[in-house]
């Protein structure tokens, strides 16, 4: 039986096991949505087409399935190129299928055309233009197989329109064969063994941890390595949650705004244990101060990763799991009394502080009694902004796939269409956004998205009437000079969410948020909580440019 190349690509999505897509129509993409009225397969109608990636990874990222937004063709598809490169950065699996325009108008400047393949060459891990009808199934499959393994990311398929009205014998492939892709996996026996006899030998070891471990769904393992050889953790902003947030040996986020402990771990270590990272100058600082005195040993599906930063004394080039399942059968259990000792010295010595107190409402405690009140199990989901760091500071991630935020890109507007995937992923957990005034803004559409839906999001927005981050920066590298980082105007956060079906709250002290959280995690629906917090609140500590991460500065 024939069917058209439209019919053919929503068959073809079934047989991955996708059951729910992201988009927004449009003209070259028409024949798509009129296959998807005869499939089981749930459309999720975004308010923008950037909504649709950023849900999209919000779902990979909870479920560990590939996401998969739609969108038509010109502006449709350029809408989506932020998502691309937020997945590209933070290797999340996604499938994007965007329309173009008939293929003998390609080239032309026809309406709603542009050229979506080379716009988004450098931002996928690969992409298709469809020329041939005969060739969608294959191509379909190929995308899912590059999307969810190796390094995962994002695929693009761009199908013009007259190709999809094309009618072809529908044949889905079963296996894939890409001669020029093939993702190593199991790491090298002997370097495995090497990096075994190093752990075994070093006096002040510690475990480096990145998103890369959450991908690899290596966190049971990371644990019996962490408990085997007895080293502190210190974690990436996407590596958190694949390491107890709670755990004695935890200690903490790295880097720019980390832990001081956590610096201080890494800058005295004398072996490095990298998982799944890639050492980003967020990490770093300083390379040449950054961990002076370690063997560094280097654990990454990408091989492209290993030594483009930071010089890797050991590299082993495979799956975070299958690796760490190979290297616990060479180990054996020993202990480190004096080291762990100093650094839990460190640990609670260097805390994270702040001001407490006061009639101004302080965002970090607003966090801390988030965790209080749900004990931290939820999905926790941000924008991009100091309510990011406050979040990766104040509120331990217990488990792997719990955190959703923007990290390598760093795009303000991710959380809300971030979280709404979340909720679809995970639809019997409770999903928090915390937000800022600014990120917020940037897709408060998508508030539309969650009241149709009628998804029960908990979304507080830390208010302080400023783009703090940038005002944060202008404080220390412009002399204070500020500019563009006041807010005249904010809506009325509360009211606005009420309009779209929301509860609404609006609070400005201690007393209010303790009365306010009971309400809202008891309430079954969606809430919005308007936090007004204080203006000037800074994220520390903080490294400085050019600094060691070691020499953060803090609170006084």
């Amino acid at each position: 039986m024939k069917i058209t190349c439209a019919e053919a690509l929503v068959r073809c999505l079934e047989l991955e096991g996708v059951d729910l897509i992201f988009g927004y129509p449009g003209g070259a993409i028409l024949p798509v949505y009129d296959a998807l009225n005869s499939s089981k397969i749930k459309h999720i109608l975004t308010r923008h087409e950037q909504g649709a990636t950023h849900a999209a990874s919000g779902y990979a990222r909870t479920t560990g399935k590939v996401g998969v937004c739609m969108a038509t063709s010109g502006p449709g598809a350029t809408n989506l190129v932020t998502g691309l490169a937020n997945a590209y950065m933070d290797s999340i699996p996604l499938v994007a299928i965007t329309g173009q325009v008939p293929t003998v108008q390609v080239g032309t400047d026809a309406f709603q055309e542009v050229d979506i393949t080379g716009i988004t060459m450098p931002i996928t891990k690969h992409n298709y233009l469809v020329k041939d009808a005969k060739m969608l199934p294959m191509i379909i499959k190929r995308a899912f197989h590059i999307a969810r393994t190796g390094r995962p990311g994002p695929v693009l398929i761009d199908l013009p329109k007259d190709v999809a009205y094309t009618s072809i014998d529908f044949e889905y492939p079963e296996v894939v064969n890409l001669m020029g892709y093939k993702p190593t996996v199991k790491g090298h026996a002997a370097q495995i063994t090497q990096a075994a006899k190093l752990m075994m030998q070093a006096e002040r070891p510690v475990i480096y941890i990145g998103g890369g471990v959450v991908n690899a769904d290596a966190s049971e393992e990371l644990l019996w390595l962490a408990d085997t050889i007895d080293a502190p953790v210190v974690s990436t902003l996407m590596g958190l949650g694949s390491f107890p947030g709670d755990h004695p040996l935890f200690l903490g986020m790295l880097g720019l705004h980390g832990s001081r402990a956590a610096n201080q771990a890494v800058t005295e270590c004398d072996l490095l244990i990298t998982l799944g990272a890639r050492f980003d100058d967020r990490v770093t600082g300083r390379i040449a101060g950054f961990a002076p005195e370690a063997t560094v040993i280097h654990v990454d599906i990408d091989p492209a990763e290993i030594g483009k930063n930071v010089k890797s004394h050991l590299p082993i080039v495979g799956d975070t799991k299958k690796v760490l399942e190979s290297l616990l059968v060479r180990l054996e259990k020993r202990k480190n009394p004096s080291w762990i000792e100093t650094v839990s010295f460190w640990k609670k010595d260097l805390a994270f502080k702040y001001n407490e107190g006061g009639e101004i409402l302080k965002p970090q405690y607003v966090i801390e009694e988030i965790y209080r009140h749900t004990g931290g199990d939820v999905i926790m989901a941000t924008d991009v902004g100091q309510h990011q760091m406050w979040v990766a500071q104040h509120f331990p991630m217990k488990r792997p796939r719990k955190f959703v935020t923007s990290g390598g890109l760093g795009v303000m507007g991710f959380g809300l269409p971030g979280a709404i995937g979340a909720q679809f992923g995970k639809p019997d957990e409770t999903v928090v956004l915390v937000t800022g005034d600014g990120s917020i803004q940037m897709t408060i559409n998508e508030l539309g998205t969650a009241a149709e839906q009628k998804l029960p999001l908990k979304i507080f927005v830390l208010n302080n009437n400023r783009l703090g981050m940038v005002r944060q920066l202008q404080e220390f590298y412009c002399d204070k000079r500020y500019i563009a980082v006041d807010f005249s105007f904010v809506p009325d956060f509360a009211g606005l969410a009420q309009v779209y079906g929301f509860k609404g709250f609006r609070v400005k002290t201690a007393e209010e948020l303790e009365a306010t959280l009971k309400e809202a995690f008891s309430f079954p629906g969606p809430v919005l909580v308007d936090c007004q917090v204080d203006p000037e609140e800074n994220v520390m500590p903080m490294v400085l440019a050019g600094k060691d991460i070691c020499d953060a500065i803090d609170n006084e």
